[in-house]
Protein backbone atom coordinates (compact mmCIF):
# COMPACT_ATOMS: atom_id res chain seq x y z
CA UNK A 1 0.00 0.00 0.00
CA UNK A 2 2.75 2.56 0.79
CA UNK A 3 4.66 1.46 -2.17
CA UNK A 4 1.58 2.23 -4.28
CA UNK A 5 0.77 5.71 -2.52
CA UNK A 6 4.48 6.94 -3.22
CA UNK A 7 4.34 6.01 -6.58
CA UNK A 8 0.97 7.76 -7.17
CA UNK A 9 2.27 10.65 -5.58
CA UNK A 10 5.93 10.85 -7.49
CA UNK A 11 3.99 10.45 -10.93
CA UNK A 12 1.64 13.27 -9.49
CA UNK A 13 4.39 15.40 -9.28
CA UNK A 14 6.60 14.19 -12.16
CA UNK A 15 3.28 14.81 -14.78
CA UNK A 16 3.05 18.39 -12.57
CA UNK A 17 6.18 19.25 -13.20
CA UNK A 18 6.14 17.89 -17.11
CA UNK A 19 3.30 19.71 -17.69
CA UNK A 20 4.80 22.73 -16.82
CA UNK A 21 8.18 22.30 -18.47
CA UNK A 22 6.78 23.44 -22.19
CA UNK A 23 6.33 27.10 -20.50
CA UNK A 24 9.49 27.05 -18.72
CA UNK A 25 11.73 26.07 -21.85
CA UNK A 26 9.75 28.22 -23.90
CA UNK A 27 11.81 31.63 -23.18
CA UNK A 28 15.34 31.51 -23.22
CA UNK A 29 15.23 32.63 -19.83
CA UNK A 30 14.38 32.30 -16.26
CA UNK A 31 11.29 31.48 -14.60
CA UNK A 32 11.91 34.81 -12.94
CA UNK A 33 11.06 36.19 -16.98
CA UNK A 34 8.01 33.86 -17.57
CA UNK A 35 6.84 34.99 -14.06
CA UNK A 36 6.93 38.72 -15.29
CA UNK A 37 5.33 37.89 -18.77
CA UNK A 38 2.26 36.37 -16.65
CA UNK A 39 2.33 39.21 -13.94
CA UNK A 40 2.43 42.00 -16.81
CA UNK A 41 -0.45 40.20 -18.70
CA UNK A 42 -2.42 39.91 -15.30
CA UNK A 43 -2.02 43.35 -14.21
CA UNK A 44 -2.42 45.28 -17.59
CA UNK A 45 -6.08 43.31 -17.94
CA UNK A 46 -7.14 44.32 -14.64
CA UNK A 47 -6.15 48.34 -15.57
CA UNK A 48 -7.87 47.68 -18.77
CA UNK A 49 -11.28 46.38 -17.03
CA UNK A 50 -11.06 48.76 -13.91
CA UNK A 51 -10.34 51.80 -16.36
CA UNK A 52 -13.54 51.15 -18.06
CA UNK A 53 -15.31 50.69 -14.93
CA UNK A 54 -13.39 54.25 -13.66
CA UNK A 55 -14.47 55.98 -17.55
CA UNK A 56 -18.45 55.31 -16.52
CA UNK A 57 -18.18 56.18 -13.44
CA UNK A 58 -16.02 58.95 -12.25
CA UNK A 59 -17.16 62.25 -11.92
CA UNK A 60 -13.93 63.95 -11.63
CA UNK A 61 -12.83 65.16 -14.98
CA UNK A 62 -9.27 64.29 -14.04
CA UNK A 63 -9.80 60.93 -13.28
CA UNK A 64 -12.00 60.33 -16.42
CA UNK A 65 -9.50 61.19 -18.07
CA UNK A 66 -6.61 58.93 -16.11
CA UNK A 67 -9.14 55.84 -16.71
CA UNK A 68 -9.52 56.05 -20.49
CA UNK A 69 -5.30 56.37 -20.41
CA UNK A 70 -5.21 53.33 -18.20
CA UNK A 71 -7.80 51.52 -21.03
CA UNK A 72 -5.49 52.86 -24.05
CA UNK A 73 -2.07 52.64 -22.54
CA UNK A 74 -2.84 48.84 -21.35
CA UNK A 75 -4.68 47.86 -24.64
CA UNK A 76 -1.60 48.47 -26.36
CA UNK A 77 0.92 47.05 -24.24
CA UNK A 78 -1.10 43.95 -23.53
CA UNK A 79 -1.54 43.02 -27.46
CA UNK A 80 2.63 43.85 -27.65
CA UNK A 81 3.12 41.55 -24.70
CA UNK A 82 0.13 38.49 -26.52
CA UNK A 83 2.85 39.25 -29.04
CA UNK A 84 5.80 38.64 -27.12
CA UNK A 85 3.86 35.39 -25.18
CA UNK A 86 3.06 33.64 -28.32
CA UNK A 87 6.15 33.79 -29.68
CA UNK A 88 8.01 32.65 -26.62
CA UNK A 89 5.33 30.05 -26.35
CA UNK A 90 4.00 31.29 -23.29
CA UNK A 91 0.26 30.94 -22.65
CA UNK A 92 -1.22 33.67 -20.92
CA UNK A 93 -4.11 34.10 -18.76
CA UNK A 94 -7.37 35.32 -20.14
CA UNK A 95 -8.98 36.15 -17.05
CA UNK A 96 -8.26 39.03 -14.17
CA UNK A 97 -7.38 37.91 -10.99
CA UNK A 98 -9.51 37.25 -7.68
CA UNK A 99 -7.86 40.17 -5.88
CA UNK A 100 -8.73 42.44 -8.90
CA UNK A 101 -12.16 41.22 -9.43
CA UNK A 102 -12.57 41.75 -5.63
CA UNK A 103 -11.23 45.30 -6.14
CA UNK A 104 -13.49 45.88 -9.44
CA UNK A 105 -16.66 44.29 -7.69
CA UNK A 106 -16.17 46.77 -4.46
CA UNK A 107 -15.25 49.94 -6.57
CA UNK A 108 -18.84 48.69 -9.10
CA UNK A 109 -20.77 49.50 -5.63
CA UNK A 110 -19.46 53.17 -5.12
CA UNK A 111 -20.04 56.13 -7.08
CA UNK A 112 -19.11 59.80 -7.00
CA UNK A 113 -15.92 61.01 -5.02
CA UNK A 114 -15.97 57.68 -3.04
CA UNK A 115 -16.11 56.34 -6.27
CA UNK A 116 -12.82 58.35 -7.25
CA UNK A 117 -11.14 58.65 -4.35
CA UNK A 118 -11.01 54.50 -3.60
CA UNK A 119 -10.45 54.26 -7.38
CA UNK A 120 -7.25 56.58 -7.53
CA UNK A 121 -6.25 55.10 -4.16
CA UNK A 122 -5.98 51.67 -5.80
CA UNK A 123 -3.93 53.06 -8.98
CA UNK A 124 -1.55 54.92 -6.91
CA UNK A 125 -0.64 51.94 -5.26
CA UNK A 126 -0.40 49.02 -8.24
CA UNK A 127 1.57 51.80 -10.41
CA UNK A 128 3.81 51.77 -7.51
CA UNK A 129 4.27 48.15 -7.46
CA UNK A 130 4.36 48.05 -11.27
CA UNK A 131 7.15 50.61 -11.37
CA UNK A 132 9.12 48.75 -8.95
CA UNK A 133 8.34 45.08 -11.19
CA UNK A 134 9.13 46.92 -14.35
CA UNK A 135 12.43 48.73 -13.01
CA UNK A 136 13.37 44.79 -12.01
CA UNK A 137 13.18 43.04 -15.42
CA UNK A 138 14.47 45.91 -17.22
CA UNK A 139 17.59 45.97 -15.06
CA UNK A 140 17.68 42.26 -14.48
CA UNK A 141 15.95 40.27 -16.62
CA UNK A 142 17.44 37.31 -18.19
CA UNK A 143 15.25 37.21 -21.42
CA UNK A 144 16.39 40.29 -23.71
CA UNK A 145 13.11 40.55 -25.43
CA UNK A 146 11.56 40.75 -22.27
CA UNK A 147 13.68 43.13 -20.73
CA UNK A 148 13.38 44.77 -23.54
CA UNK A 149 9.64 45.14 -23.31
CA UNK A 150 9.93 46.13 -19.60
CA UNK A 151 12.43 48.70 -20.82
CA UNK A 152 10.38 50.28 -23.18
CA UNK A 153 7.22 50.06 -21.15
CA UNK A 154 8.73 51.56 -17.90
CA UNK A 155 8.56 55.32 -19.02
CA UNK A 156 4.69 54.74 -19.52
CA UNK A 157 4.31 53.40 -16.17
CA UNK A 158 5.96 56.20 -15.07
CA UNK A 159 3.73 58.31 -16.37
CA UNK A 160 1.13 56.52 -15.40
CA UNK A 161 2.10 56.84 -11.44
CA UNK A 162 2.67 60.74 -11.90
CA UNK A 163 -0.64 61.40 -13.66
CA UNK A 164 -2.50 58.58 -10.84
CA UNK A 165 -0.87 61.14 -8.09
CA UNK A 166 -2.25 64.23 -9.64
CA UNK A 167 -5.65 62.51 -10.17
CA UNK A 168 -5.45 61.25 -6.40
CA UNK A 169 -4.83 64.29 -5.43
CA UNK A 170 -8.14 65.84 -7.90
CA UNK A 171 -10.19 63.68 -6.36
CA UNK A 172 -9.30 64.29 -2.99
CA UNK A 173 -9.59 68.20 -3.32
CA UNK A 174 -12.91 67.87 -5.01
CA UNK A 175 -14.57 65.84 -2.28
CA UNK A 176 -12.91 67.99 0.25
CA UNK A 177 -14.82 71.14 -1.54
Amino acid sequence: MRTALFAGVAFALATSAFAQAPARRAASSGSEDIEFVLDAAKGGMAEVELGKLAAERAQNAEVKKFAERMVTDHSKAGDELKSLAQSKGIRLPEEIEAKDRALLTRLSKLNGAAFDRAYMQAMVSDHVKDVNEFKKEANSGRDPQVKSFASNTLPTLEEHLQHARQARQAATTTAAN
